[in-house]
């Protein structure tokens, strides 16, 4: 998706994001609780996965470190988001296959390596929780969500 897209052309158009990828325990997670304290009540945010689990405790604590309390979210399914919820999905994947699913609407991808990968440790929660930030920091500011 590109800056010409029609998402992209009206400030403040965008009003739901869904954070996608396969076990919905990490990296979506903390997409969505970071995306939530952001963007507050202008913008619905979900999390999903084509794989839920449920979400690692490594997850929850990099969240709470950055004053954000997840521990009232679950992992949840794709297939139980209605499209229609939502305008934006952001996939967060990289070394495995990212969800398809909500087809027609619009995707980015932000490949990110799973932080419960094998040399797991809450120091790459941190490292997630910090690029995922800065992510949402620049895609705020080309919308037009942050003040």
């Amino acid at each position: 998706m590109t800056r010409s897209d029609s998402l992209f052309e009206v400030p403040g158009a965008l009003s739901s994001i869904l954070f996608l990828c396969v076990a919905n325990s990490a990296r979506s997670q903390m997409a969505e609780g970071l995306a939530r304290a952001k963007f507050g009540p202008r913008v619905r945010v979900q999390s999903a996965g084509s794989q839920p689990s449920r979400i690692n405790p490594h997850a929850i604590e990099a969240l709470r470190e950055a004053g954000i309390d997840a521990s009232s979210q679950v992992s949840k399914s794709v297939d139980t988001i209605d499209p229609a919820t939502v305008d934006l999905v952001i996939t967060l994947c990289a070394e495995e296959v990212c969800p398809l699913g909500l087809a027609g609407v619009p995707r980015i991808h932000w490949p990110l390596a799973d932080p419960a990968g094998a040399a797991s440790g809450i120091e790459r929660f941190r490292e997630a929780r910090d690029e995922i930030a800065r992510r949402l920091d620049g895609l705020g500011a080309e919308l037009g969500l942050v003040e």
